[in-house]
Protein backbone atom coordinates (compact mmCIF):
# COMPACT_ATOMS: atom_id res chain seq x y z
CA UNK A 1 0.00 0.00 0.00
CA UNK A 2 1.60 3.43 -0.65
CA UNK A 3 1.57 6.25 1.08
CA UNK A 4 -1.29 8.00 -0.18
CA UNK A 5 -3.25 5.17 -1.09
CA UNK A 6 -3.20 4.80 3.16
CA UNK A 7 -3.48 8.38 3.95
CA UNK A 8 -6.76 8.30 1.51
CA UNK A 9 -8.61 6.01 3.12
CA UNK A 10 -9.95 8.27 5.84
CA UNK A 11 -11.78 10.00 3.21
CA UNK A 12 -13.03 7.52 2.17
CA UNK A 13 -15.01 6.36 5.12
CA UNK A 14 -15.55 9.22 6.12
CA UNK A 15 -18.07 9.36 2.83
CA UNK A 16 -19.08 5.77 3.42
CA UNK A 17 -20.22 7.03 6.67
CA UNK A 18 -21.86 9.99 5.58
CA UNK A 19 -23.83 7.97 2.66
CA UNK A 20 -25.18 5.38 5.51
CA UNK A 21 -26.38 8.49 7.54
CA UNK A 22 -28.17 9.88 4.70
CA UNK A 23 -29.62 6.24 4.20
CA UNK A 24 -30.54 6.00 8.58
CA UNK A 25 -32.80 9.54 7.51
CA UNK A 26 -34.91 8.30 4.27
CA UNK A 27 -35.60 5.25 6.33
CA UNK A 28 -37.02 7.59 9.57
CA UNK A 29 -38.45 9.00 7.25
CA UNK A 30 -40.46 6.52 5.43
CA UNK A 31 -41.06 4.75 9.13
CA UNK A 32 -42.76 7.75 10.44
CA UNK A 33 -44.94 8.18 7.28
CA UNK A 34 -48.34 6.71 7.13
CA UNK A 35 -48.91 4.55 4.51
CA UNK A 36 -52.33 5.22 2.36
CA UNK A 37 -55.05 3.16 2.87
CA UNK A 38 -55.89 0.31 -0.05
CA UNK A 39 -59.42 0.14 -0.86
CA UNK A 40 -59.24 -2.63 -3.78
CA UNK A 41 -59.63 -6.19 -2.48
CA UNK A 42 -56.91 -8.27 -0.97
CA UNK A 43 -56.63 -11.47 -0.71
CA UNK A 44 -53.52 -12.80 1.61
CA UNK A 45 -52.78 -16.36 2.26
CA UNK A 46 -50.74 -15.72 5.58
CA UNK A 47 -51.05 -12.24 7.31
CA UNK A 48 -48.04 -10.71 8.99
CA UNK A 49 -49.38 -9.13 12.40
CA UNK A 50 -46.33 -6.32 12.49
CA UNK A 51 -46.67 -3.30 12.13
CA UNK A 52 -45.67 -1.80 8.13
CA UNK A 53 -42.55 0.39 10.05
CA UNK A 54 -40.81 -2.50 12.36
CA UNK A 55 -38.82 -3.50 8.90
CA UNK A 56 -37.66 0.05 8.78
CA UNK A 57 -36.77 -0.06 12.63
CA UNK A 58 -35.33 -3.00 12.11
CA UNK A 59 -32.76 -1.59 9.20
CA UNK A 60 -31.91 1.75 11.10
CA UNK A 61 -31.11 -0.31 14.01
CA UNK A 62 -28.46 -2.31 11.95
CA UNK A 63 -27.34 0.66 9.76
CA UNK A 64 -26.48 2.91 13.03
CA UNK A 65 -24.73 -0.26 14.11
CA UNK A 66 -22.65 -0.06 10.95
CA UNK A 67 -22.62 3.82 11.16
CA UNK A 68 -20.96 3.61 14.93
CA UNK A 69 -18.64 0.81 14.22
CA UNK A 70 -16.80 2.95 11.01
CA UNK A 71 -16.80 5.98 13.58
CA UNK A 72 -14.95 3.99 15.72
CA UNK A 73 -12.14 3.02 12.58
CA UNK A 74 -12.25 6.28 11.36
CA UNK A 75 -11.52 7.76 14.65
CA UNK A 76 -8.14 4.84 15.16
CA UNK A 77 -7.28 5.41 11.63
CA UNK A 78 -7.09 9.05 12.13
CA UNK A 79 -5.19 8.96 15.10
CA UNK A 80 -2.77 6.56 13.40
CA UNK A 81 -2.64 8.91 10.39
CA UNK A 82 -1.88 11.97 12.77
CA UNK A 83 1.07 9.74 14.37
CA UNK A 84 2.17 8.96 10.63
CA UNK A 85 1.55 12.69 9.70
CA UNK A 86 3.86 13.77 13.21
CA UNK A 87 6.96 11.69 11.73
CA UNK A 88 7.35 14.39 8.43
CA UNK A 89 9.95 16.90 10.09
CA UNK A 90 9.40 19.60 7.49
CA UNK A 91 6.42 21.98 9.01
CA UNK A 92 4.87 23.00 5.33
CA UNK A 93 4.84 19.84 4.60
CA UNK A 94 3.12 18.72 7.50
CA UNK A 95 0.38 20.89 7.48
CA UNK A 96 -0.43 20.23 3.83
CA UNK A 97 -0.46 16.44 4.86
CA UNK A 98 -2.72 17.25 7.97
CA UNK A 99 -4.74 19.45 5.95
CA UNK A 100 -5.77 17.47 2.88
CA UNK A 101 -5.64 13.96 4.76
CA UNK A 102 -6.93 14.38 8.27
CA UNK A 103 -9.46 17.83 7.74
CA UNK A 104 -10.37 16.61 3.58
CA UNK A 105 -9.84 20.29 2.81
CA UNK A 106 -9.37 20.99 -0.98
CA UNK A 107 -5.87 22.03 -2.60
CA UNK A 108 -7.40 25.71 -3.08
CA UNK A 109 -8.43 25.58 0.56
CA UNK A 110 -5.10 24.55 1.46
CA UNK A 111 -3.57 27.00 -0.47
CA UNK A 112 -5.56 30.11 1.47
CA UNK A 113 -4.47 28.53 4.44
CA UNK A 114 -1.12 28.42 3.99
CA UNK A 115 -1.06 31.43 1.87
CA UNK A 116 0.59 29.24 -1.05
CA UNK A 117 -0.51 28.81 -4.91
CA UNK A 118 -1.54 25.41 -5.74
CA UNK A 119 1.64 24.42 -7.50
CA UNK A 120 3.83 24.88 -4.57
CA UNK A 121 1.01 23.04 -2.46
CA UNK A 122 1.47 20.12 -4.79
CA UNK A 123 5.22 20.33 -4.88
CA UNK A 124 5.28 20.26 -0.88
CA UNK A 125 2.41 17.49 -0.93
CA UNK A 126 4.57 15.28 -3.17
CA UNK A 127 7.83 15.81 -1.63
CA UNK A 128 5.80 14.82 1.39
CA UNK A 129 4.60 11.46 0.35
CA UNK A 130 7.96 10.48 -0.48
CA UNK A 131 9.04 11.10 3.26
CA UNK A 132 5.76 9.37 4.77
CA UNK A 133 6.63 5.61 6.47
CA UNK A 134 3.48 3.73 6.41
CA UNK A 135 3.28 1.90 9.68
CA UNK A 136 3.53 -2.08 9.61
CA UNK A 137 0.65 -2.76 10.74
CA UNK A 138 -2.13 -0.28 9.17
CA UNK A 139 -5.69 0.24 9.46
CA UNK A 140 -6.83 -0.76 6.20
CA UNK A 141 -10.52 -0.22 5.09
Amino acid sequence: MTAKEYLSQAYRLDQRINSNIEEVTMLREMANSISSPSWGEKVQTSRSTEAPFVRSLEKIMDLEDTINKEIDTLVCLKKQIRTVIEAVQNTDERLVLRYRYIHNCTWEQIGNELNADARTIRRWHGEALLKVKVPEKPIVI
